[in-house]
């Protein structure tokens, strides 16, 4: 596949590292971002904006990020869509977890903001050489 990334669905429950991570993925890296205080609101949403990527954070209070994944990839229109996990959790048998969920990659907290589009393009285009 050689579309190129626009849409992400972004998960994150702590607003101030969602507020600096949306205002570089939109500012710096040219996304369309919606972002969701849960995965919950996340699943209800999908339908609508149709993303072409999620990335999740992994530690949230009711529904984790796996667990967000397991349900979006439950719908119709989230089966086959690529995520990215965020966490502080970067242990390497936890970022393996995460991987053999189908994750296309894990980032880790804290991120460099400025590098964090670059870091989210070179992980997509690793799906669209394991996809070609």
């Amino acid at each position: 596949m050689n579309d190129d990334l626009k849409r992400i669905l972004y998960v994150e429950d702590v607003s101030s590292i969602a507020t600096v991570a949306v205002m570089v993925l939109e500012d710096l890296g040219g996304f369309e971002v919606r972002h969701f205080l849960s995965g919950q609101e996340a699943i209800d949403a999908l339908p609508g904006f149709v993303p072409q990527l999620v990335l999740l954070d992994v530690m949230m209070p009711g529904m984790d990020g796996p667990e967000a994944l397991r349900r979006i990839r439950q719908l119709p229109q989230g089966r086959d869509l690529p995520a990215i996990f965020m966490t502080a959790k970067a242990q390497v048998h936890e970022q393996d977890e995460y991987i053999a969920m189908g994750a296309l990659g894990v980032i880790v907290k804290p991120f460099e903001p400025v590098s964090l589009s670059a870091t989210i393009r070179q992980m997509w285009k690793t799906r669209d050489s394991a996809v070609a």
